[in-house]
């Protein structure tokens, strides 16, 4: 009994979304967009890779 309910459930949310489609309504919700990402570098290369100490700590 509870198959043939969410077959008829099933059955009239098809029909309902054909019916809504030739007016142009969906009822897919859109895409949230997603939020660009931008990598910037904080702390440029040294030319000198002989000196650990004079370089700060975060880079």
């Amino acid at each position: 009994m509870q198959a043939l309910i969410e077959l008829l459930a099933g059955f009239i949310i098809m029909l309902a979304t054909a019916a809504l489609a030739q007016f142009g309504v969906s009822l897919d919700r859109a895409a949230e967009p997603q939020p660009e990402v931008h990598r910037v570098v904080d702390c440029t290369p040294s030319a000198s890779i002989g000196a650990p100490a004079e370089t700060p700590r975060d880079c």
